[in-house]
């Protein structure tokens, strides 16, 4: 008859017990830190808008670009670049990806502008969208990111820092003046010299920065934003006639939920961008017998859908609540996540 076999023993009697590698010991000189999980996407902070800059040593001051709001991931499989509404856009920025692929970093999270620049040096958001193909556009920008804010570092998030801290990592880890991707700088200045020269410089505004404060998403007072001429995003919701195909835009913002008319524009379009303009109003044609806002002018108006947001500069408001000296910058993309204008009580 056969035997079965003994299951053999692991150990036996005789060998000694098997025992682990001892642990190197940590060096006591370096922090025993845990890696914290690195977020799939961060909302933005949004700044706040005032009419004249916060003063005192708790705040930083920069220059308010004027471009699209993006955050750059690094990760370890590769570079993702987030629109404010989470959309991807790396592809469409391919000279920023290459410049977060050479910072020489494992895992980032960077949060700025893409920019484009004009003759004089000043961040232009016309150029850029041109540079995109408009806002239906697939075409790829050679923009610049301008790096503001560091928000992940290397296995640590860092929105529970304080503003300086994470300012001193970020500028540490920005070297090269030849990268795609560039500090944003602040100004040894108080906040009313910073925005006088600004102004005098034909910049947009500036951004003012509590130092002490950490990373919160959604908008806060933490960020102050102060511009020299307004400009705010509203929905595009008809056109006045011409023989060229409009002469002006008719622009809506909200109000208590709603859509209300605040008035035209007429100024600030350039020849090639009409022709793209009035194609797309001319896909959004209002279908309803009633208009999308009340209106009681006399004008001869074509409806549409307030579906496309146009970036509006403006100097002011009359006392019906109507724009003042407005003209056109262009439209703003969705994914942009453009925020229209909110009319108060």
């Amino acid at each position: 008859m056969t035997k079965k076999p003994r299951p053999k023993p692991l150990l036996r009697e005789t060998e000694p017990p098997v025992r682990s590698r001892p642990r190197r010991r940590r060096n006591p000189e370096q922090p025993n830190l845990p890696l914290d999980p690195m977020p799939e996407r961060i909302e933005p902070c949004l700044a706040t808008l005032k009419s004249k800059p916060p003063e005192g040593d708790d705040w930083s001051y920069e220059i308010k670009w004027d471009g699209y709001r993006l955050a750059v991931h690094i990760e370890l499989s590769g570079v993702r670049i987030l629109t404010k509404s989470g959309h991807d856009w790396t592809k469409r920025f391919p000279e920023i990806e290459r410049g977060a692929r050479e910072l020489g970093v494992a895992t980032a999270i960077l949060d700025g502008e893409a920019v484009m620049y004009d003759e004089q040096g000043r961040s232009d958001f016309n150029l850029l969208q041109t540079s995109l193909g408009g806002r239906s556009g697939k075409k790829t920008s050679p923009a610049q990111f301008v790096a503001f804010d560091l928000l992940y570092l290397d296995g640590h998030d860092m929105q529970n820092t304080d503003l300086r801290v994470r300012r001193h990592l970020l500028a540490d880890l920005i070297g090269s003046a030849e990268s795609p991707i560039q500090f944003s700088e602040t100004f040894d200045a108080t906040g009313a010299e910073m925005l006088e020269a600004a102004c005098i410089h034909g910049l947009e505004g500036i951004i003012a920065k509590r130092l002490d404060r950490p990373y919160r998403s959604g908008r806060n007072d933490d960020w102050i934003k102060i511009k020299c001429v307004a400009s705010e995003s509203f929905f595009i919701v008809g056109y006045e006639r011409s023989t060229i195909g409009f002469s002006s835009l008719l622009l809506g913002a909200y109000h208590n939920g709603q859509v209300v008319y605040v008035g035209s524009v007429g100024t600030g379009f350039k020849q090639n961008e009409v022709a793209n303009l009035q194609t797309q109003m001319n896909k959004l044609i209002w279908k309803k017998k009633a208009p999308p806002v009340r209106y009681t002018g006399k004008r001869d108006v074509v409806w549409v859908e307030p579906t496309l947001i146009a970036e509006i500069e403006y100097r002011g408001w009359t006392g019906d609540v109507k724009l003042r000296h407005s003209s056109y910058k262009g439209l703003r993309e969705l994914q942009d996540n453009a925020e229209v204008y909110r009319i108060e009580d």
